[in-house]
């Protein structure tokens, strides 16, 4: 107990200090500065880990990257990152720190999150923030690169090969825009018919009185 105490003591100075950096930072607002803290430290562990493991196993890093397996890279991480961060396939992952409010774009959505406080808010924050997600998939595949390059570069292909596919689907969607553009209107209108068949009625009138 005695040792317990003396921690407890020698710690008292250290979270008053920091309830008062919290205060002043975050203007009342409850910023959860222990969760961010927490990430990175989790982040920061995670890259130790990942470069032991590298040394352990005596792979070599690579001198240079190629500027194909950079574009691959960097195009994969964009995609994936937004794929975990606002995919409607991927909202189970987020479900437990957000909370869904509707649609944000094509295939997306937009949630917002269900803790204000702690460090369930800050991982709220980071899964439904491509930006702040791609720093952790940018590294995950830099490791990956490093252990086993060629899986890596068809996993990055993959996701390079959905984002090239969305922009088509984007260029086709404008195009089918602007040429079919008001298509629906002018299918009611229909040179002039009424759309309820009295015209045909009518011109079957005029055949009989011709042929009477």
């Amino acid at each position: 107990m005695a040792i317990q105490d003396e921690v407890a003591r020698i710690g008292q100075p250290v979270r008053r200090w920091a309830t008062e950096q919290a205060r002043g930072y975050d203007g009342g607002e409850g910023r959860p500065l222990g969760g961010f803290l927490g990430a990175m430290s989790v982040y920061s562990a995670a890259v130790a880990t990942g470069a032991a493991v590298v040394r352990a196993t005596g792979r070599e890093l690579p001198s240079r990257i190629p500027l194909g397996d950079a574009v691959l890279l960097t195009v994969g991480t964009f995609r994936l990152a937004r794929r975990i961060a606002k995919d409607p396939v991927t909202s189970p992952l987020r479900a437990p720190f957000a909370r869904f409010q509707g649609a944000s774009g094509e295939a997306e959505l937009a949630e917002d999150l269900r803790v204000e406080h702690g460090w369930k808010h800050a991982v709220g924050e980071l899964v439904t923030c491509p930006f702040c997600l791609a720093q952790w998939v940018g590294t995950g595949f830099v490791f990956s690169y490093v252990a086993a390059p060629r899986a890596t570069r068809l996993a990055a292909l993959t996701m390079t090969m959905v984002a090239g596919s969305d922009v088509l689907q984007f260029a086709y969607d404008a195009l089918q825009s602007s040429v079919t553009g008001g298509g629906p209107e002018e299918d009611q209108g229909g040179g002039g018919s009424r759309g309820d068949g009295s015209d045909d009625d009518e011109d079957t009138a005029g055949r009989h009185a011709e042929q009477a």
